[in-house]
């Protein structure tokens, strides 16, 4: 399905659409600039619709697991105020498009001016869904054309949203380009690259790779690439605690990049690790037994994951440990690597006392994201800091480590300013 000057066309007629879309997107770049306010209100008009259920049976048709969370979040970002604090937030109190500044020493005031990158295309991945049309929203806020490269796994509810957005405000149209054009084709992606000015992609290493190959000599490639997150306790944790984290794993199957796959415990001793187990294994079955996955396909994938794993221990001489069922394990490991997890409630504990924390999280530096931190609360602001230096960009509570914090940056920079450039006028 592609979806062009808000159209719905057949992916038969994408060669036909891409020879013509450079002209298309110059004709747009010479108009005048979008104004954040018309997207904001239609944005706004889209969220209350959201939050009147008009999309309730379309979503409930997709089968997303967590259906709940997901629309409570979704309907807060779709909001006038949310969308008008995350402009103030990121590009500024006013975000002016223009201010006037006077240099020191005498040296003439010169006008700057924020404006568009231009034409983004966004090749998102197919872990959260409607993450292309979040991506694009961005694109629209900050004034630039979107070419949405969709997911296999999209399951149509981006051209969705789109296409209900642009019915509120056909303005969009020309700003927002859908393609469900498979990863294999490459001559269509490379298409689309040399019209964009910057490159948006989500997904993790391989996808990053296959992206720069299409990237041009100063085309801009903005990352959003996959993050290792982990929770860290210390001293007396609350068994209240241990309930939010296990609830945090098992709601998201340990699939988004701030899911938890590694819980560090802040000790020497390995005794303290299989002891830990012994505690939070419980918890987290009875969790497991309340949340199991909705739909078949979750189900299936679940019960895919856990038979691999199991032979995969058989084959390595691997024995059960006594922390597993067919929901969920608690597996102690004797290293301190940061790794990901088998996921779907499968968690890894593992030691790290203080002092290794740096050393052992800077071998990960550039897949760092989101720490779940319990500690003695006196000692709270000491760990943040060393977390901070070993690389982390996000600090929360364990039972909070994919719950949406507000104004929060993404990898550790606000993504507007990222799609925007700055540009001086002598004056």
């Amino acid at each position: 399905m592609i979806l062009a000057n808000g159209k719905q066309y057949d992916a038969s007629k994408q060669s036909e659409i891409l020879e013509h879309l450079e002209e298309k997107l110059e004709a747009t770049l010479a108009s005048p600039r979008l104004d954040p306010k018309i997207v904001i209100d239609a944005i706004d008009a889209l969220g209350k619709k959201v939050a009147q259920g008009y999309f309730d049976e379309r979503i409930a048709s997709l089968q997303i697991d967590g259906i709940d969370e997901y629309m409570e979040l979704a309907t807060k970002m779709l909001t006038r105020e949310y969308l008008e604090f995350k402009l103030r937030t990121e590009l500024g109190e006013d975000f002016s498009p223009e201010k006037e500044t006077t240099p020191p020493q005498g040296l003439s005031p010169i006008r700057v001016l924020t404006r568009p990158l231009g034409v983004l295309l966004h090749i998102a991945a197919g872990n959260v869904d409607g993450l292309p049309a979040f991506s694009a929203a961005e694109g629209l806020l900050t004034g630039n054309i979107n070419i949405l490269k969709l997911p296999q796994a999209d399951k149509g509810l981006s051209v969705e949203i789109i296409s209900e957005l642009i019915s509120i405000e056909p303005r969009l149209s020309d700003y927002i380009y859908v393609f469900d054009t498979p990863s294999s084709d490459v001559a269509a992606i490379q298409k689309m690259a040399s019209m964009a000015d910057a490159l948006v992609v989500w997904g993790g290493e391989a996808a990053v790779s296959a992206v720069r190959r299409f990237a041009s000599p100063g085309t801009r490639l903005i990352e959003w690439g996959h993050r290792l997150s982990f929770s860290y306790l210390a001293g007396e944790i609350e068994d209240r605690d241990l309930h939010l984290l296990a609830e945090h794993i098992i709601t998201t199957q340990q699939l988004l990049c701030s899911s938890c796959q590694v819980i560090y415990i802040d000790t020497n001793d390995q005794k303290d690790i299989l002891s830990f187990c012994e505690r939070f294994y419980p918890i987290l079955e009875k969790t497991a037994s309340e949340h199991r996955p909705g739909t078949i396909g979750s189900m299936a994938e679940l019960t895919l994951k856990k038979r691999t794993d199991k032979l995969e221990r058989i084959l390595n001489g691997g024995e059960e440990k006594p922390w597993t069922s067919p929901i969920c394990s608690v597996i102690p490991k004797e290293d301190e690597e940061l790794e990901l997890s088998p996921m779907f409630g499968n968690i890894l504990v593992k030691k790290l006392p203080r002092e290794h924390i740096i050393p052992v999280l800077r071998r990960k530096k550039q897949f760092l994201q989101t720490v779940g931190l319990a500690c003695p609360e006196e000692l709270r602001n000491e760990y943040i800091e060393t977390f901070i230096q070993a690389g982390i960009t996000r600090v929360t509570y364990p039972g909070d480590m994919s719950s949406a914090l507000p104004g929060e940056a993404h990898d550790g920079t606000y993504p507007l300013r990222r799609y925007v450039r700055i540009v001086d006028v002598e004056t």
